[in-house]
């Protein structure tokens, strides 16, 4: 398995070659709400397979929240096969209890894709809203508009965990063709 942080000044860990098609799992992490968003490519165009929000119930301790969303999101990457998973880091602003909780979320998304070793990436808010919307600081509302445009949706995924999800898949396939034509041209 290898995480790999796109973010940050830490080299990047080379990521093994995926020949396509590629199916792409981006997660958007969270204690009551998780993002799946499934993308592939199959040379062509990029195409959404999947999205939804596995949500937990808010009435359980953490640790049964953390062990449910665990299990589905297993169950996800079992029923579609990824090739890789891309997991939107944690955002700390003030409440810093927030971003534990989601960090904990992080890792549970990430151990959840390490056990069928996939290949896992990290990205920031910003540099997703980046290789989606081209501007960092977007809005949820541009994410989602751009994500449906992207994807040629017939609507705007109403569940902003899901669009902010297929956003972290968009971003991860923007930084492996990114890296594909880099290494091509290097040779």
């Amino acid at each position: 398995m290898r995480v790999r942080q796109a973010s940050g000044s830490r080299p990047a860990l080379t990521a093994k070659r995926i020949i396509l098609p590629m199916r792409i799992l981006g997660i958007d992490p969270g204690t009551h709400h998780m993002g799946i968003g499934l993308v592939e490519d199959d040379g062509g165009a990029v195409r959404c397979l999947h999205f939804e929000v596995i949500s937990a119930d808010s009435r359980l301790p953490l640790p049964e929240r953390l062990r449910d969303i665990h299990a589905r999101l297993a169950a996800v990457i079992e029923a579609w096969k990824p090739d890789a998973a891309a997991v939107e880091e944690p955002f700390a602003a003030k409440n810093i209890r927030a971003a534990i909780a989601v960090g904990q979320a992080e890792a549970v998304a990430m151990l959840a894709a390490a056990q069928r070793n996939l290949p896992i990436t990290t990205y920031a808010p910003a540099q997703i809203k980046r290789a989606v919307t081209d501007y960092g600081g977007s809005s949820k509302e541009q994410v989602q508009e751009m994500v449906r445009i992207l994807l040629v949706l017939p609507q705007t995924p109403t569940e902003p965990d899901a669009a902010d999800a297929l956003a972290v898949a968009l971003c991860h396939h923007a930084a492996y063709r990114v890296q594909q034509l880099t290494s091509r041209a290097r040779s």
